[in-house]
């Protein structure tokens, strides 16, 4: 059976915009016109009645955006305790003299690092000789923010292998179009041009750090459609400093040739330290991907050679080389990753040694060192480390760490010439420190990040439970709190999530987390499928067409959160970003009674018109296409804007998005905030906050983040009714 189109209901809606059209004009707010496009797929009418909004620089949406986020804004800072939250907020953050983040040592005992100190805005980059040496700054993006009034950030960055110079992406008010940038770090001094169009960097040295590989996005000429903007990219090779007529373009997605990789699709070419060569094609969202090997003289002469190491239909997702020796993570018939290693020469999955096979526990990453090679593993809701040396018959052994929580093995954090690897630990109560891990088991902390007097609360703990299902599967939710919460049903909870492309929510550590239990509350994280948290079948069971897994898991862990005396649906709040608005939108139209707030963040809300934006092709392998009938109808599933109904008591709404957005256009909110507007009939607010000097998040300033996650909580206590979150006259 068809669901009713929204066309035929558009009398009933043109009725209801007027029923409820004075609430809306007391506040002298525009009311969004209804101007329906229909489109029919697969015998299905699906209505738009706010196609308009797509257009945001006609004069009247750009109007009707302003008006409700600065009314949004105003709203917000009527809340009684929102100011005090915002301090505490500041307060928490600034205790520590700074956040370092993003380490890579290289040998010589050379660290770069960005850091934010306690009184700063945005993380600039330095470099130091040695743990305990004078550390220099190399770029400041607030320079930048001065010059044009717009913040800046910085998106990456990959120093050459002889720490001569630096590669750096920046981009402006959180657009993530990063220009690459080549630093002298003895001078300080820019070499060359900015390079326009490398987004995502992607950036490899040759071993003489005589040339930089990068990945750069396709010019969009006059005429282009926007949804060509991540098509046919490109893998490029330039020398340090060189310009447009210095570029040699090595692969081209939509071209023919050794490597055939689609026009949707990404190719990246990176230089391994001993001059090896590797080609590695893939989607942009799914975790596995096809590789290829060649040599630096090879690649030099312009005549590769490339050799396959594998295809996607072997399922590896993690891929590491030492010598002559390769390292695979595969899910091919282990749905919980097995670890396969074998000779580089004609290396094949299929006859690879199995190193680690499946087991209960998740294979999650590796990284390569000179004293052996090091495993990430998932142990329930705690990362264990492995180490294996690079010899035939060595056996894996664990590495003793000093916090149980959890780390992300990266490609900076180990470097095939020098031992041990440097590690990121945190837990639920423990704030992230940089370890260091050396050849012999020992993990001592290089005091990289400074210690805070918040950073180990000692009253803090996570009650670990797995929630039932609609369909009797258990899914993983961990609670946050204070000791000593009482099961009372009074606590103001908030349950987040995110459940897509195989992203798990591990152990991790928040201020803003603290400045929310202050205020009583409870913090639930849920691993619903769509998540990694069990492996690749979990993932698959929460993508396309079982996509409503995702949301009927989080609606259980709710509905636990209430059974056991957590809370009750009035003080009960969700939040999720980006794909995870997929998650709280669909479960806040199945079940508006549960909750008192939704917090869709930078949420994709229309997944139906996905596909006419530069980021929905992309996107396609993780959500399906509405080219086809299956891939259509899932779609329709999960897309919060079509699933809105007329008439029905929907929870207050906040919805936060930054209109430079690359990932999620911001139409998805202010659609779906007009349609909210239109169909509710329980008076609670529906906030459309914007921010028109940010995108998905990603470079946003220390201010951006505290002023929005202030805003976010005390729009939840506000409408949870927490005694002083009350709105002021």
């Amino acid at each position: 059976m068809n669901p009713p189109s929204l066309l035929r209901r558009a009398a009933a809606l043109t009725l209801a915009a007027a029923v409820w059209l004075p609430a809306a004009a007391q506040t002298g707010l525009p009311v969004a016109p209804v101007n329906n496009v229909p489109e029919t797929f697969f015998g299905t009418t699906v209505d738009d009645p706010y196609r308009d909004f797509e257009n945001t620089k006609t004069p009247a949406v750009a109007s009707w955006m302003k008006a409700h986020s600065d009314h949004a804004h105003a709203t917000l800072r009527r809340i009684a305790g929102r100011d005090t939250l915002r301090a505490k907020l500041e307060m928490f953050d600034a205790a520590a003299p700074a956040r370092v983040a993003n380490v890579t040592r290289l040998p010589g005992e050379l660290y770069f690092y960005q850091r934010r100190a306690a009184d700063e805005d945005q993380f600039k980059l330095y470099m130091r000789r040695g743990l305990s040496g004078a550390e220099k700054l190399l770029f400041d993006p607030e320079t930048l923010k001065k010059k044009t009034g717009k913040p800046h950030a910085i998106n990456y960055y990959t120093p050459s292998p002889d720490g001569r110079l630096v590669a750096l992406g920046v981009s402006a008010a959180g657009s993530e179009d990063a220009a690459l940038r080549v630093l002298d770090t003895r001078s300080g001094r820019q070499l060359g041009p900015e390079i326009p169009r490398a987004q995502f960097g992607a950036v490899s040295w040759s071993p003489d750090s005589r040339e930089i590989y990068f990945h750069r996005m396709q010019a969009l000429r006059k005429g282009m459609p926007a949804t060509d903007r991540y098509q046919r990219s490109v893998a490029a090779v330039m020398k340090p400093g060189g310009g447009e007529k210095d570029i040699r373009v090595l692969l081209r997605a939509g071209d023919k040739g050794e490597v055939e990789i689609p026009a949707t699709e990404f190719g990246f070419v990176g230089v391994e330290p001993d001059g090896r060569v590797l080609a590695v094609v893939m989607d942009g969202v799914s975790p596995d991907f096809r590789a290829y090997h060649s040599t630096l003289a090879a690649l030099r002469a312009g005549k590769p050679a490339w050799k396959k190491l594998f295809d996607r239909d072997d399922g590896v997702t993690g891929l590491a080389l030492q010598g002559d020796r390769v390292y695979v993570l595969s899910y091919k018939n282990a749905s919980r990753y097995q670890l396969l290693t074998a000779k580089l020469d004609g290396f094949s999955p299929a006859t690879a040694q199995v190193l680690l096979p499946e087991s209960q526990r998740v294979l999650s990453g590796l990284a390569s060192a000179a004293d052996g090679l090091y495993i990430e593993l998932r142990d329930g809701n705690v990362k264990r480390l492995l180490r294996v040396e690079h010899r035939d018959g060595a056996e894996p052994r664990e590495v003793p760490l000093p916090v149980a929580g959890a780390f992300t093995l990266g490609s900076t954090s180990a470097h095939p010439k020098l031992p041990g690897l440097l590690l990121d630990l945190q837990g639920w109560a423990r704030a992230r420190q940089i370890y260091a891990v050396a050849a012999d088991g020992s993990v001592a902390n290089t005091g990289l990040q400074p210690a805070g007097p918040f950073d180990a609360p000692t009253d803090v703990v996570a009650t670990e439970v797995m929630v039932r299902s609609h369909d009797g599967v258990a899914v993983p939710m961990s609670i946050i709190h204070r000791q000593g919460v009482k099961l009372d049903g009074s606590n103001p909870t908030l349950l987040y999530g995110y459940a897509s492309y195989g992203i798990t929510e591990e152990p991790f550590f928040s201020i803003s987390r603290l400045a929310w239990m202050d205020a009583g509350g409870v913090f639930a994280v849920a691993n619903p499928r769509g998540s990694g948290v069990f492996g690749r079948q979990w993932h698959e069971d929460g993508k396309k067409a079982n996509k409503p897994n995702t949301w009927r898991d989080f609606i259980a862990c709710a509905e636990t959160l209430v059974a056991q005396g957590w809370t009750k649906p009035a003080r009960l709040a969700i939040w999720g970003g980006s794909a995870g608005g997929i998650l709280v939108g669909r479960a806040m139209t199945e079940r508006p009674d549960l909750f008192a707030a939704v917090v869709p963040d930078v949420g994709s809300l229309d997944l139906v018109r996905a596909e006419t934006t530069p980021n929905g092709i992309p996107n396609i392998p993780e959500f399906g296409s509405r080219k086809t009938e299956e891939g259509f109808r899932a779609l329709l599933a999960m897309s919060t804007y079509h699933q809105v109904k007329d008439g029905v008591n929907y929870p207050a709404v906040l919805l936060p998005h930054g209109v430079n957005d690359p990932r999620v256009e911001v139409w998805n909110s202010t659609k779906t905030a007009a349609r909210l507007l239109a169909a509710s009939k329980s008076g609670k607010p529906v906030l459309l906050r914007l921010d028109y000097d940010a995108g998905h998040g990603i470079g946003s300033t220390k201010a951006q983040v505290l002023d929005e996650r202030a805003d976010v909580f005390a729009f939840m206590l506000w409408q949870m009714g927490v005694a002083g979150y009350e709105l002021k006259p």
